[in-house]
């Protein structure tokens, strides 16, 4: 399992996840799922009771959300995303943030998100989306935000090289398309409620994709009983 630290995941067109490094670290002898319930066991100066008790005891924890003891597992990674992305994750404020500023570090000509389809505008929900444009709507849409991409950067470069300062130059920059990389710390149980809303079927895709990308190659590794406690007490709600 050792093999996770480090590992990164493309996602989107340009953007990625990688788990930098999580605590208890793998290659330590006590696993996350044992770390959770070794801390459930000190409230009465407990043990390790044998694997089938102690998965026994971890299933209670998430049955009746006695929360405290997944907080003690954590996982730190380093996300590239459009910003887009990054305005609804940070919307959970019991993450750790440290960005990419633009004011110590010039942007490049291809930092900006590029969708694969445009979707349309959901009927019956003002903060949704549902299906996608013709093919020619696609086309035409992305040539035209390509070509945005283009002159705004041609902008923002022509800004810098006139001497203005790089907190300046990148007004010319679009705004919510433009990646970043920052790194991100979460506990377990905190990281939980991220994923519970943030894989919804319902939630954008741009934030799903890393949502998912988390759970599947990190979280479920890292915790296998406490992901199918997850799955089963939580998800399936």
């Amino acid at each position: 399992m050792e093999e996770i630290i480090g590992k990164r995941v493309d996602l989107l067109d340009k953007g990625w996840i990688e788990l930098v490094d999580m605590m208890p670290h793998p290659a330590n002898s006590v696993s996350g799922d044992m770390a959770i319930v070794n801390a459930a066991r000190v409230s009465f100066l407990g043990e390790s009771k044998g694997e089938e008790r102690d998965k026994k005891l971890l299933f209670y924890l998430m049955k009746h959300r006695h929360t405290s003891p997944f907080e003690m597992v954590e996982f730190k990674f380093r996300v590239r995303a459009p910003l887009v992305t990054w305005w609804q994750w940070a919307r959970h404020r019991v993450w750790n943030f440290n960005a990419q500023s633009g004011r110590y570090t010039p942007f490049e000509e291809n930092d900006f998100y590029v969708p694969d389809v445009w979707r349309r505008q959901a009927k019956d929900n003002k903060q949704a989306s549902e299906g996608t444009v013709t093919d020619a709507e696609n086309r035409v849409l992305t040539d035209a935000l390509i070509e945005h991409y283009e002159n705004s950067f041609t902008l923002y470069q022509r800004a810098l090289d006139s001497g203005v300062s790089r907190e300046q130059a990148r007004l010319f920059l679009p705004g919510f398309s433009v990646y970043y990389t920052w790194v991100v710390k979460v506990d377990a149980h905190n990281l939980m409620h991220f994923l519970k809303l943030r894989m919804a079927s319902d939630a954008q895709y741009e934030i799903r994709v890393y949502a998912e990308a988390i759970y599947k190659h990190f979280f479920k590794p890292a915790l296998p009983w406490t992901a199918e406690a997850f799955e089963q007490f939580i998800l399936a709600v």
